[in-house]
């Protein structure tokens, strides 16, 4: 509704209360279009007087009540009153942090970093650190699966990932949180060896905690994101300290040894293997030769059949011959056996040692006088002959060809 109607018998209906006198306004606010902006003193002081009213001031005869000290005083604290409750609804959000803001105990919506303002006594924010790194320790004596008693201590690391679930989610999202990582820690412990947890295990109970405060927390949805968990610390009671010590050494000094035997496989293996390699290929190279002298053999017996089939005296005589010279040419000492005289023993081996003395010159003046069948000593004489193992050979070679032309003209 319009403050001032037109009509109303010439009068304005002023909400501060200005008098109609047509002589002017003092500090009012005259009816029509053509008033001008309000005097903030005036304003003060008819908003004085009214609420000096109510202190029990009697009207004049214009039908105002006077303004006392008391009603002047009401109204200062007042207008303080307001300006102090305004201004108090002014606050601040630092960077790292979330402001969360419930309007009469329900959550509201969140404020970022800066300055923000709030109307006091209805709102009421909650700054929560969303990049701060927090910590939770927790610690134990734990009973392990072979029934034995272990100190345990891990630290959690997390973060704040939703104010609002952080806040509202659970009752206290640290207590939740520090339930859970004790819950998941003795269970690990219980479910492992007091040797695997104090020696090569660690790592995989670390591993497994982490695991299991995460499946915990994740229904409950309490807006924490787990970072790492650290196994900071496990030992036995104090007293079987000293026997765990000594467990702990010799376990290490195994380990030590396995170490050394496989460096030393490493280094005898290899030589092994080239060693028996070597002996797989002389064996195939000895396997190959033999096979290939095997096969020249065959082929030179193949040629020679058809000569034996012409001439089998003659091709055994001159095998026989063949094979002799090989034989007689490995030995130092030579039995000749002439039809019709008797066995004689040729000394090669004193003649050997006679032309290494004489300076390799007495192979052929050194000769064997054979006597002669009638044991005549004129014919012994007379009939001399050097007979030396290369003039066997030869004459042997001489009787076979002789035999050869005569059986040649025979046929």
């Amino acid at each position: 509704m319009a403050w001032n109607q037109p009509g109303n018998n010439g009068q304005d209906r002023d909400p501060w209360g200005s008098s109609n006198n047509k002589g002017g306004n003092s500090g009012g606010n005259k009816g029509g279009r053509d008033q001008g902006p309000p005097d903030l003193d005036d304003i003060f002081r008819k908003l004085s007087k009214k609420l000096g009213g109510l202190g029990g001031g009697k009207p004049n005869e214009n039908g105002q009540r006077p303004a006392g000290s008391s009603g002047k005083l009401i109204g200062i604290v007042a207008v303080a009153a307001v300006v102090i409750w305004a201004a108090s609804g002014f606050y601040t959000i630092k960077e790292a942090e979330r402001g969360v803001v419930t309007r009469f105990g329900k959550f509201s919506h969140l404020v970022e970093p800066g300055l923000n303002w709030k109307p006091t006594f209805i709102d009421q924010v909650r700054a929560v650190n969303v990049e701060a790194v927090r910590e939770l320790a927790a610690s134990g004596v734990m009973l392990t699966s072979d029934e034995n008693v272990v100190r345990v201590e891990m630290n959690v690391q997390y973060r704040i990932t939703n104010p609002e679930r952080y806040l509202f989610a659970v009752t206290s999202a640290d207590d939740s949180l520090r339930q859970a990582t004790d819950s998941a820690l003795r269970g690990v412990i219980g479910r492992s060896t007091m040797d695997r947890i104090l020696t090569e295990g660690r790592t995989v109970v670390r591993s497994e905690t982490q695991r299991e405060i995460d499946e915990t927390v994740r229904p409950y949805d309490m807006g924490v994101s787990i970072l790492d968990v650290n196994f900071q610390a496990a030992r036995p009671p104090e007293e079987v300290k000293a026997a765990f010590d000594d467990a702990i050494a010799a376990r290490e000094n195994r380990e030590q040894y396995v170490r050394e035997a496989e460096a030393y496989a490493n280094e005898v293996q290899p030589r092994a293997n080239g060693q028996a390699q070597r002996i797989l290929e002389e064996s195939r190279a000895y396997k190959t030769r033999t096979v290939l002298e095997a096969q020249g053999e065959v082929a030179r017996f193949a040629k020679i059949l058809p000569e034996y089939k012409a001439a089998p005296e003659i091709t055994r005589e001159r095998l026989y011959i063949e094979s002799m010279e090989r034989v007689l040419s490995h030995t130092r000492k030579v039995l000749v056996n002439d039809k019709g005289n008797s066995l004689m023993v040729l000394p090669l081996d004193q003649l050997m040692r006679g032309q290494a003395a004489a300076g390799g010159n007495s192979q052929g003046s050194s000769t064997l006088t054979r006597p002669p069948a009638n044991g005549d000593s004129s014919s012994r004489a007379n009939n001399s002959a050097s007979w030396s193992p290369e003039n066997i050979m030869d004459q042997r070679r001489a009787n076979a060809q002789r035999n050869d032309t005569q059986r040649e003209g025979r046929e």
